[in-house]
């Protein structure tokens, strides 16, 4: 009886066990995060596409608690960094089931924003992790990288194999030559990029150099820490919009921003290097790279791969490199075979020119 007693009580103690609930909050110092966000004691915004959260743990299933602004944002779900699959969400506050069933060990879930800031802000309230054991610190990344876009580098409908659509179902930025180039490195990532945006003028009433210290691109108020996040190397790859919407005089931002009279060289060249500058004077030790491409900006003939040389000669900083990507020859945006064409060439790029900290 003393021996029924006891298997029953072990069997009692093994099930309570197995049936511990662990509930991590987003302040919890072994949470890695990647991308400009906003922190709380009860939550973490995520607004740029490409941000991360990232968590390594002992247990059996893993849940998370989102609330989606609009409900039009996906994330990728990486599980002990296997195959990406995809999260959508919506707009109530709820959990989300990452994995189950989980071997006994050491586990890492990622949840990577695939969608940019258009379509609205996530809220991260913390994780639920079922059998719970050790939260462990994830391995250090010492290469820190920082990408300064457009649609290109949110990696706008590179998931369209139809059409061009601008809509969130096609957006990976986790397939995004910027997101590709920085998993390469193993490096710690910002995506600092809007769809749209350009230096002197962008489809809509603000562009990069006002939206470059913002906490949420689309919040005048918002201002981002730059003493948050030193990046090695900082990659620039804009002027592509530019390069239509000066050619529009009928659109309302260019006579918003120019009036009637188109820009000539030596304006567009000045501004350029004036952006530059900005980001120089936030990071003084970074390799930047001023690219440009795949779309037709890069296509022969085009004068604008020469006005951003022009710029960077003048600048006369041997840490300032021009890259240009290849034109792709086809409409629309890259997809992903393009994008990672894009991303083995900046990769061949960094290696020959960069070095990198050891």
């Amino acid at each position: 009886m003393r021996q029924l007693y006891l298997i029953g009580f072990l069997f009692i103690q093994s099930y309570s066990f197995a049936q511990t609930v662990e509930f991590v909050s987003p302040n919890h110092p072994n949470i890695q995060y990647e991308g400009r966000m906003s922190h709380s004691d009860t939550s973490a915004t995520l607004y740029w596409p490409g941000s991360s959260i990232c968590i390594d743990f002992e247990g059996s299933n893993i849940q998370v608690l989102l609330k989606d602004e609009k409900g039009g944002n996906s994330f990728n779900v990486i599980v002990d960094q296997n195959k990406a699959y995809k999260l959508q969400l919506d707009p109530s506050k709820q959990y989300y089931t990452l994995a189950t069933h989980l071997a006994k060990g050491r586990h890492s879930v990622e949840l990577f924003k695939r969608t940019e800031a258009i379509w609205g802000s996530t809220l991260f309230y913390g994780f639920k992790i079922e059998g719970a054991g050790t939260l462990f610190k994830p391995a250090e990344k010492k290469l820190k990288m920082e990408f300064f876009g457009n649609s290109i580098t949110c990696g706008y409908a590179n998931e369209d194999s139809v059409a061009d659509r601008g809509d969130a179902a096609f957006e990976n930025n986790y397939l995004s030559y910027s997101s590709l180039t920085a998993r390469h490195y193993h490096a710690q990532n910002q995506n600092t990029a809007v769809s749209g945006i350009g230096i002197m003028l962008s489809w809509f009433p603000f562009t990069m150099p006002e939206a470059y210290d913002r906490l949420n691109p689309y919040d005048t108020n918002s201002k981002w820490n730059f003493s948050a996040y030193t990046p090695n190397i900082v990659v620039i790859n804009l002027f592509q919009n530019d390069s239509w919407l000066v050619q529009m005089p009928a659109h309302k931002e260019f006579k918003r921003v120019f009036g009637s009279q188109a820009p000539d060289t030596a304006f567009i060249i000045n501004a350029y290097k004036n952006f530059v500058q900005s980001i120089r004077a936030k990071y003084p030790a970074a390799s930047i790279i001023c690219a440009l491409g795949a779309m037709d900006a890069t296509k022969n003939g085009s004068p604008w791969p020469g006005y951003i040389v022009q710029a960077v000669a003048q600048m006369k900083d041997e840490k300032i490199y021009t890259y240009f990507f290849p034109y792709k020859g086809t409409k629309g945006h890259p997809r992903v075979s393009d994008q990672e064409e894009m991303a083995n060439q900046l990769i061949h790029f960094i290696d020959t020119h960069i070095q990198l900290p050891k």
